[in-house]
């Protein structure tokens, strides 16, 4: 493996980087430092936490000079992420005059128009980089290196036309550099569109195999709060994320989570951006806490240090347990990705386990104690800033996990606490996931 020094950095990023403590170059940044120095468009196949904001950014850094307009465009799907690459940027650039700014929704227009005045690189959302564009109040014709980054998460959430029109806007005669997790058919046609001849490069993530311990629990759908809970006390961790396939269960499982002693916040598209962002500051300033959230929230964040990665709700695809599951065993360091499954989960999790390349194991369930659960959010989510949902009815209650209610039917309890008929997918005695014979 090569050195920093041999990739071609100058002194200032080198004296950046073992200030960071950044040692060696990560297999993204080997392989795509030189091409990019080198001026070549590039396509870097590489999932978060794999070093790719250091890849795109030391060419920027080293061929930007600082007061001569906006120079470089970094797009992400998502603000949190944009927040991210913006401090990373920042301080990669340290011994630079470069000027970095953030420009997404959700804030104010106006310090954004006086910043991108003086900017020499801005990190953006497509969204708000759009509307900057219909304002006349940025200019793009200068653009010298342009990022998509987390491309393939941009086309997911629908992005692609704002991204096109962004393309459409910026100088013709530039650098392009695309990185995305996977590379599908629409990202090969806008390279091939908007792209030179660029350089196609792979790195796998940056997480251990040999550290990563995966397993699965199969439990009752009314049983699943509680095994959570378990586990949660006899596990050692520190830093867990917690996913849920929607915001209500995030909210449903942090605020009960909370009720149960355990310092947890949610992490979902409905907070606005001052309440995403406490959250993130929360987390990466604890040793012990719990973050429950959404795909569409977390994609993008590279946090550090998480010990556990708890599936509440299975993923629908190999490709979204392996974005989740690459949250931890990172640099190192031992991790656990644990999926809880009942019934509903089952079609998800074939779909999971036909991938012959992930080795998740069938636990024994242990013996654990039934816990109340309150269906009532409504006080929480005033609390945190989310409004009044659905879900907040007055008629909520605190119950035991599984209990019936003398006004409804008995039955088991749908993941929203209303009871189903009583044979309603009723789980036949002794059939098991293996026994279904979903593998």
């Amino acid at each position: 493996m090569k050195s920093f020094k041999e990739l071609g950095l100058n002194q200032d990023l080198l004296k950046v980087l073992k200030e960071i403590n950044f040692h060696e170059p990560t297999e993204i940044q080997e392989k795509v430092i030189p091409i990019a120095l080198a001026g070549e468009d590039v396509i870097g196949e590489s999932a978060t936490g794999s070093g790719k904001t250091l890849a795109f950014g030391v060419p920027i850094i080293e061929k930007l000079k600082p007061g001569e307009g906006l120079q470089s465009l970094i797009l992400t799907p998502t603000r949190e992420l944009a927040e991210q690459v913006s401090i990373a940027m920042k301080t990669f650039s340290k011994y630079t005059s470069l000027k970095v700014i953030t420009v997404y929704g959700g804030v104010a227009l106006g310090p954004q128009m006086d910043a991108l005045e003086k900017a020499d690189i801005v990190v953006g959302t497509p969204g708000r980089i759009l509307d900057h564009i219909k304002r006349k109040t940025i200019n793009l014709s200068k653009i010298k290196i342009l990022v998509l980054d987390e491309a393939d998460r941009m086309l997911d959430m629908g992005f692609i036309h704002d991204v096109t029109d962004i393309l459409h806007h910026c100088k013709k005669e530039r650098q392009s550099l695309l990185f995305s997790a996977t590379i599908s058919e629409d990202i090969l046609r806008i390279s091939k569109r908007y792209m030179k001849t660029p350089k196609e490069i792979s790195a796998q993530a940056n997480v251990d195999p040999s550290k990563l311990e995966q397993v699965f629990y199969d439990v009752p759908s009314n049983q699943k709060f509680s095994l959570l809970v378990h586990l949660l006390n006899e596990e050692s961790s520190k830093l867990v994320m917690i996913f849920c396939n929607t915001k209500r269960n995030a909210d449903l499982i942090s605020n009960n989570l909370r009720r149960q002693g355990f310092d947890a916040l949610a992490l979902h598209g409905d907070l606005n951006q001052a309440k995403r962002s406490k959250v993130l500051e929360h987390f990466h300033k604890s040793t012990k806490f719990i973050l429950v959230c959404t795909d569409v929230a977390a994609r993008g964040l590279d946090i550090k240090g998480v010990s556990h990665v708890y599936n509440y709700e299975s993923p629908k695809t190999s490709t979204e347990y392996i974005h989740r599951i690459g949250r931890t065993a990172r640099a190192g360091k031992e991790g656990k990705a644990i999926t809880i499954l009942s019934d509903r989960d089952y079609e998800n999790f074939r779909r999971v386990v036909q991938d012959d390349a992930l080795n998740i194991k069938n636990i024994e369930l242990p013996k654990f104690e039934r816990v109340f659960v309150q269906m009532n959010v409504q006080d929480d989510r005033k609390k945190s800033g989310y409004g009044r949902g659905r879900y907040s009815s007055p008629n909520r209650y605190f119950r035991k996990e599984g209990e019936s209610d003398n006004r409804r039917p008995q039955g088991r309890e749908n993941r929203f606490g209303r009871s189903k008929s009583k044979n309603f997918g009723r789980r036949d005695e002794g059939r098991s996931f293996h026994k279904r014979k979903f593998r």
